[in-house]
């Protein structure tokens, strides 16, 4: 168990510390917005050229749960899809590809929204 959780704990940080690095060093250009579209077109782009799926094996759930992670999850969605209807499969297979974590964040998003007031 702790062979799988050591090295997600690892990448998944490095992850977040060079998104928080990224913030803290270029100030004020580089917002979290930035960030956010920075990593997941990062992850889009070396999931495209299969340079993603390596740091995938090693890291697990502390390569996909980031934003690269999403983002390397549209890029393999849209080609496999490609693969298997042309190039309509462009347009759907990440969407498809993604939907069931889409969906779990939209649900406990809301569900913590209806839970929990704000304090403000």
């Amino acid at each position: 168990m702790f062979a799988m959780i050591i090295p997600a704990f690892i990448v998944g940080g490095a992850i977040c510390v060079i998104g928080q690095l990224l913030m803290d060093l270029t100030k004020p250009a580089f917002t979290p917005a930035h960030v956010l579209v920075s990593f997941v077109t990062g992850g889009a782009i070396l999931g495209a050229l299969g340079l993603y799926e390596p740091l995938v094996k090693l890291g697990g759930a502390g390569a996909t749960i980031p934003l690269s992670g999403f983002g390397y999850n549209l890029a393999k969605g849209a080609m496999d899809a490609v693969g298997k209807r042309g190039i309509l499969g462009a347009f759907s297979g990440g969407v498809e590809a993604s939907a069931v974590g889409i969906a779990a964040a939209v649900f406990f998003g809301y569900l913590m929204s209806v839970t929990f007031n704000p304090k403000g």
